[in-house]
């Protein structure tokens, strides 16, 4: 039996927690290992724990959702934090993705979708609350930045998964439409975090909508 997926719920609200705790207990591949009801209980918590996923929430007593974030991206590259918070708010949205979140989970999304969603993190995908998607798009819209001197490091390859991540593509999405073996995408995943100095597939995706790439047309074998 493979190793269960370590949790650490970072909320201010107790009963909350505990009804996560509950739900997550039910669940034969994912263990809550700890808690904490501010941000910087939850650092201090999670260089203690290291745990898979962090579940964070935005606005609480002490450090905010976005510094802590960075925090833990800087310090537990290994560590996949999902935002989970009440907040719709697209600035919100966008400087915890630029922070290095690999998600942005509203409170309200379904049970089902909320697990999987742990899961899909885990994994290496981003995931962002279906009702959020669109206010992402409109938030990167309102200007292109020139290309930095880093992309010009990314091979064609990597560009042409760089635009699919864009685009919302799974690792295994990219796999069948370029037709490559999924270890290889996420070894071209890892190139392109390394080149463009990111922590997470979210920030590439924003990054390639930033300046503009995602606009760029790809031919995959779909």
């Amino acid at each position: 039996m493979s190793a269960r997926l370590r949790v650490l719920l970072i909320d201010d609200h107790q009963l909350f927690r505990s009804g996560i705790r509950a739900l997550l207990g039910r669940q034969p591949d994912i263990e809550v290992v700890g808690e904490a009801a501010d941000g910087l209980d939850g650092v201090q918590q999670a260089r203690q724990l290291r745990p898979d996923i962090v579940l964070l929430d935005m606005h609480m007593p002490g450090a905010g959702g976005r510094d802590v974030v960075k925090t833990l991206t800087e310090e537990l590259p290994a560590t996949r934090v999902l935002m989970l918070t009440v907040s719709e708010d697209s600035e919100d949205l966008l400087a915890t993705l630029q922070a290095g979140a690999a998600g942005y989970l509203l409170k309200n999304i379904d049970a089902d979708y909320f697990v999987d969603a742990i899961r899909r993190a885990a994994a290496g995908d981003s995931v962002i609350s279906p009702e959020m998607t669109g206010k992402l798009v409109a938030g990167l819209k309102r200007g292109s930045a020139p290309l930095p001197p880093e992309h010009e490091q990314l091979s064609n390859r990597e560009r042409e998964i760089l635009i699919a991540l864009a685009r919302g593509a799974s690792n295994k999405e990219i796999a069948r439409g370029f037709d490559l073996a999924e270890s290889t995408v996420k070894i071209h995943v890892q190139n392109i975090l390394r080149k463009l100095g990111l922590h997470s597939r979210v920030q590439a995706a924003v990054y390639a909508i930033e300046h503009g790439i995602s606009k760029i047309s790809i031919k995959t074998n779909t």
